[in-house]
């Protein structure tokens, strides 16, 4: 995971890298970051079900504790 002065530093290079793109470069970024979305949407999704499937199999885990761990790693993952 990137330090916040890292994220910010990539961030204005990719900026100046797409204030300079043609705009059917930026059509094409565009859809792959969506894409990308949608996978880390789907991941989340899959552990998700997973942590509610292991839950209710050994009850090592409450339902309320599964909620909680899946948006913590998500909040770590944006972070």
């Amino acid at each position: 995971m990137k330090t916040e002065h890292d994220r910010e530093q990539l961030i204005k290079k990719i900026n100046v890298l797409l204030s300079q793109a043609y705009d059917s470069t930026l059509d094409e970024i565009y859809a792959l970051l969506k894409t990308i979305e949608a996978e880390e949407e789907e991941e989340d999704l899959k552990a998700y079900e997973k942590a509610k499937k292991e839950a209710n199999i050994d009850n090592s885990v409450s339902w309320e504790e599964a909620k909680k761990e899946l948006k913590t790693g998500i909040k770590k993952e944006v972070a």
